[in-house]
């Protein structure tokens, strides 16, 4: 079987659409994006027994992981748990049957990497099943249907509006579908916009958004491997696109014949050499023969990396004199498509330096995509050649983001962070959802300027308020303000820009993403509104999934203890004094097997409604601890 024909079956094999008599008129939820968030929480609602419909606009799974070619886990909390980790083990044990390592990036075996295609096959076996999602691909969301709801509570009379349906373009036509709840999951949160949903876009809120105000960088990242035999001629282009002087001078800054090593210090020292480049985003390769991980001294046997480095765009080109790109980028559609062309064609000059300046025999990889981009459609048709097997989408750092009753900034973030750390006790969130970790990175519009003034953020604070460890993400900042049935997902939450970037990696917006899935599902399993959901119970339905949440870790109450989950949601509602609290890289002790005192009686039935028989001094703390979360989750 050639290379180029098992190829096909791969693609073929994660692209499953389903016909139009399988797309219902009616859904309990709707998920605008399939996104790394929006899988996550299609899978997490259907596995509670509602009915899902994902919307997705490309042919592939996964979004920025997958489909924008970003398959290098910026992950670093040291913690895997829920959907997150069920994804990654069956990413473990893929390439585990092959021979192949997946500790090949960042130079450093602790961490991890997959093939996009392989990650994007991964994701739609999880959410194939009796409790599946309904999926249909090359699709999105034109329009959702609102009405105007009024509640009266005494003297107050309040307006919402509330999400009742969306129209939906597929390659069949248009479709309109009610739906009950409405997850936006897209990569610029186009979804909130059509909802009514308050907004921030960069610096600014709706209505009065400043198309002028910068936001990150985007990049349009390039899967490449090595052809040991030489690059094929159709995978070789003779002449450079327009532009590729500056280009060329540009790469010169990042990567040369005869670049450093990175050996082990921050920051790197620049220019690099190319089998340091390929180390910093290598991927496994499940097509050539050989292994290699991360480690020093195994970088030249890299046969697959994902370029992401020194290819931002505009990234040192500046926009105009700024750096960054303006938030016109997410409100402009037509000058969105002009942006992502020229990503597009910046990378594409990456290639060519590859093959010309640095003589190496490296191209783009026919094995990961074979689908033309939009943003390519103009080119000249050896450029096509190349293109079609780039990744379909660019990497979109930052969104808009939902306005809710709670905006999370670096300075809640950073102090959640600090639990049981430095001789602090708990800041941790009591309606925590998800744990990950990753300082506050912003590619560009990081300055004073760019920042939200009313959330007095400050580009100083990108290294105060760095998170000092791993750190929460509370439920409430999935809801936006002024809209029911409308919930937020993958980089769309109340937070601001400083905090998004740390929340938008892929581990975390997996995570969040699942949470979302589970607020939605008890919003409707309940006949309730997402924002008058008890986070206690989204809590449970997450801890039943295998999520950890909170901060605190305790000898004797470790993952897989029966207690477990009940002992995570006691700490974060303050339910007990630890026998001894977590202290940096120390555990900290529960008492999960010590008796209740009378006086531990007294005070714990005041927490939930909980009778005598129930709750009584012949219960150690861990049965009191789950006979009340179980009273708090009824």
């Amino acid at each position: 079987m050639s290379r180029k024909f098992f190829s096909a079956i791969l693609i073929l094999s994660v692209i499953s659409v389903p016909s139009w008599a399988q797309i219902r008129n009616d859904y309990d939820v709707v998920v605008a994006g399939g996104g790394i968030g929006g899988i996550s929480a299609a899978i997490q609602a259907s596995r509670m027994g509602v009915d899902v419909l994902v919307v997705e606009p490309s042919t592939m799974l996964g979004g920025q992981a997958t489909a924008a070619g970003v398959s290098t886990m910026d992950d670093l909390s040291g913690q895997q748990s829920g959907l997150y980790a069920e994804f990654m083990s069956r990413v473990g044990e893929y390439y585990a049957a092959r021979g192949k390592s997946i500790t090949t990036c960042y130079w450093d075996p602790q961490n991890k990497a997959f093939e996009p295609h392989v990650g994007s096959k991964i994701l739609a076996d999880m959410a194939r099943g009796e409790d599946a999602p309904d999926i249909v691909y090359s699709s999105s969301v034109l329009a959702v249907g609102t009405e105007e709801v009024i509640t009266v509570s005494g003297d107050n009379v309040a307006s919402n509006l509330k999400v009742n349906s969306v129209i939906i373009q597929t390659p069949q036509g248009k479709l309109n579908i009610s739906c009950r709840v409405l997850i936006d999951a897209t990569e610029y949160g186009d979804v909130l916009v059509m909802a009514g949903a308050q907004y921030r876009s960069g610096r600014s809120a709706s209505p009065n958004i400043d198309k002028d105000a910068m936001i990150q960088d985007i990049t349009w990242t390039a899967i490449m491997r090595k052809f040991p035999g030489g690059v094929p001629e159709h995978l070789k282009p003779k002449s450079p696109l327009p532009g590729y002087d500056m280009a060329r001078l540009n790469y010169a800054e990042y990567v040369t014949r005869n670049g450093h090593t990175f050996e082990g210090t921050y920051p790197v020292k620049q220019p690099v050499n190319f089998p340091t480049h390929n180390a910093y985003r290598g991927l496994p390769d499940s097509f050539l023969p050989g292994d290699f991980s991360s480690e020093s001294g195994e970088w030249d046997r890299c046969t697959k990396t994902s370029v992401n480095w020194g290819n931002d765009f505009p990234g040192q080109y500046k926009w105009g004199d700024k750096y960054g790109l303006p938030a016109a980028y997410l409100e402009d559609k037509t000058l969105r498509a002009r942006v992502e062309r020229d990503a597009l064609i910046k990378t594409l000059h990456f290639i060519y330096y590859v093959q010309n300046e640095l003589g190496e025999s490296w191209s783009v990889d026919e094995d990961e995509y074979n689908e033309l981009p939009e943003a390519a459609r103009d080119l000249p048709q050896e450029w096509q050649e190349i293109a079609r097997h780039m990744p379909p989408i660019p990497y979109v750092r930052e969104s808009r983001r939902i306005i809710g009753g709670y905006t999370l900034t670096s300075e809640e973030l950073h102090k959640n962070s600090l639990s049981y750390r430095g001789g602090n006790h708990s800041n941790e969130f009591q309606d925590a959802i998800a744990v990950g970790r990753y300082q506050l990175d912003l590619h560009h519009a990081n300055f004073d300027e760019d920042l939200e003034q009313d959330l007095g953020e400050k580009a100083a604070h990108s290294e105060t308020h760095s998170p000092a460890g791993n750190f929460q993400v509370p439920l409430r900042i999935l809801v936006p303000k002024n809209v029911d049935g409308l919930i937020a997902a993958e980089k769309n939450l109340s937070m601001s820009r400083l905090t998004a970037g740390a929340l938008r990696l892929q581990p975390i917006c997996m995570m969040t993403g699942q949470a979302a899935g589970a607020l939605a599902a008890l919003s409707v399993k309940s006949s309730i509104q997402p924002r008058e959901v008890r986070a206690v119970r989204v809590q449970k339905a997450l801890i039943d999934a295998g999520v950890v949440l909170s901060l605190a870790n305790y000898s004797d109450v470790p993952a897989g203890h029966k207690f477990f989950g009940a002992v995570q949601l006691a700490t974060l509602y303050g339910m007990f004094e630890p026998l001894k609290y977590p202290a940096d890289n120390e555990l900290g002790v529960f008492g999960v097997d010590e008796l209740l005192t009378s006086q531990d009686v007294e005070r714990l039935k005041g927490i939930a409604r909980v009778s005598p028989p129930e709750l009584n001094v012949n219960l150690t703390r861990g049965e009191a601890a789950d006979v009340l979360i179980k009273a708090m989750t009824r």
